[in-house]
């Protein structure tokens, strides 16, 4: 998955926008509810990877972390409710869309 990828899913739910909040770091993009202004996805480079945090419940945090190589605890972020993925060819496409949405909807 790339970049545009996960931007064209997560502004396509409802009233949702990105944003560049850092101001030392215009690569990392910022996907929020419109009105709450809430996060629900962080795309960042770190090391030449492409990795997305988003929200999921806690348990099911550990189980994604225990089935896929590729979902880690969250990068500079609550490792309890954020998660990493690790966007490379091994990641579930299907799966990102699904942790996408769920994020939105953990954080409306």
């Amino acid at each position: 998955m790339q970049e545009q990828d996960i931007l064209q899913i997560g502004l396509q739910l409802e009233d949702t926008y990105m944003d560049t909040p850092f101001k030392k770091d215009l690569e990392s993009i910022v996907l929020k509810h419109k009105f709450t202004h809430k996060w629900f996805a962080l795309i960042m480079h770190v090391q030449g990877n492409l990795y997305v945090n988003v929200k999921t419940e806690p348990m099911y945090s550990e189980l994604l972390r225990k089935n896929y190589p590729y979902i880690l605890p969250a990068y500079h972020m609550n490792k309890q409710h954020w998660n990493t993925i690790v966007l490379s060819d091994k990641a579930d496409k299907k799966l990102v869309k699904e942790l996408i949405e769920e994020s939105y909807q953990l954080t409306s």
